[in-house]
């Protein structure tokens, strides 16, 4: 009885202060990742107050947040948007994953930390936040721009690349051999490739039969799949992340938008709760010696994001505002990195790899919003005061209202 009135106390006490940081961080109008890491640093391991008795339940709902995340970003997205995103962005998304991963192996490798420590901080480094970057996109006005549907194809190819990255980290941190660690990428990629057919060929008919007016049984039926498809693919020896994530791409229509609804707060309550687990299981102390590391691959993550949004709103006919915008808009990491350290974490293959991998995203977090909204301005101000004037619309182009002030007319849709 005791440690039960213990584990409400310190779980009520949780969700209270993830409440209260979340609505600070709305008021000055930047994400409440960072807030929900650090309090998970000031109340774990070597923090201010350690939590004991609520710390396994709080394990159970953050890895339900992550299924959560997935399945949401999986919604956003039709099966024929992915096929032809993968067949028009697929250059991008190389030049993303070679410019991105590897400062983050070559990091791992100059620490000493061994190959399979590059290839899950290649991931790390690699995967922009796009729960942040929806955010930004939102706030700043930017949702009809040129560049928006670029930003957002590369999202999702980095998003498709996790049903294959997700299962080689998976085996290559469990120790199986070469045919182990085969059989584990096949099994993934012939399960995502037979929903991804099952969601173009039959999408309808799946929506229809998981469809309901009652919102309780639409969200029953919706979360019992989600949960029931990743247990499956866990146990598979698949990411139930990416099991949630082809979920969400097999419902579309109506469903697709009912269920985003409904589950938007179950997804936000329990995707703080994984950022504060994360932080529970980092030592405080733990972080300052990988401090300058995390920094100088910000730096240098930050620059290759945007050489990446540049490359790819160029392809996409962009002007140049727009690219720089591109560019600046995904510099954000945020969940995903913090997912892939996870795996690392639990697996104990490098100690110093969490502390490093939580320095790294809260940087980037934090700078994230600022390059979305500065990068375009001071590219412009460096291009007028070395002589280089910007590109100057057609006469034929009709401006469209600028929602925000920072907007070019030209980008508009």
């Amino acid at each position: 009885m005791h440690s039960s009135a213990i584990f409400l106390i310190e779980f009520g006490a949780i969700i209270l202060g993830l409440g209260l940081l979340g609505r600070f961080a709305g008021r000055f109008q930047f994400s409440p990742i960072p807030l929900y890491l650090l309090a998970g640093l000031a109340f774990g391991q070597g923090g201010i107050l350690p939590l004991d008795t609520s710390e396994e339940f709080v394990a159970i709902g953050a890895e339900i947040g992550v299924i959560l995340l997935l399945l949401m970003l999986g919604l956003e997205y039709t099966a024929s948007d992915l096929v032809s995103n993968l067949k028009t962005q697929y250059p991008a998304g190389l030049v993303d994953a070679t410019l991105n991963a590897l400062p983050g192996a070559a990091m791992a490798l100059l620490l000493g930390w061994g190959p399979v420590a590059a290839v899950v901080l290649a991931g790390v480094t690699w995967i922009s936040s796009s729960g942040v970057i929806a955010k930004v996109l939102a706030d700043l006005g930017r949702l009809g721009n040129r560049e928006t549907p670029v930003i957002l194809s590369i999202l999702v190819l980095e998003d498709l690349s996790m049903a294959v990255y997700l299962p080689i980290i998976t085996a290559l941190l469990a120790g199986t051999g070469l045919a182990a660690g085969s059989a584990t990428l096949a099994i993934a990629l012939g399960v995502a490739g037979l929903v991804l057919f099952l969601a173009v060929r039959y999408g309808r008919h799946i929506s229809r039969f998981v469809s309901s007016d009652d919102p309780e049984k639409l969200l029953l039926v919706v979360l019992g799949l989600t949960l029931l498809v990743a247990g499956i693919a866990q146990q598979l020896q698949v990411s139930a992340a990416v099991g949630a994530f082809l979920v969400g791409i097999a419902l579309s229509g109506e469903v697709a938008e009912g269920a985003h609804n409904l589950l938007a707060p179950l997804r936000d309550l329990f995707a703080a709760v994984f950022f504060v687990f994360f932080g529970l299981h980092t030592d405080p102390s733990s972080i300052p010696p990988v401090l300058l590391p995390a920094l100088v691959l910000a730096v240098v993550t930050a620059l290759t994001k945007i050489a990446t949004g540049w490359y790819a709103a160029k392809r996409a006919g962009v002007s140049e505002k727009g690219r720089w915008r591109a560019g600046g808009t995904l510099v954000a990491r945020g969940e995903f990195s913090i997912v892939i350290a996870g795996l690392a974490v639990t697996a104990g293959i490098e100690p110093s790899l969490g502390p490093l991998a939580t320095a790294y995203v809260l940087i980037l977090v934090i700078v994230g919003p600022l390059t979305a909204r500065w990068t375009e301005p001071i590219a412009s101000r460096l291009q007028a005061r070395f002589g280089k004037t910007a590109p100057v619309a057609a006469a034929s182009e009709v401006p469209a209202p600028r929602p925000a002030e920072d907007q070019d007319p030209v980008d508009q849709a």
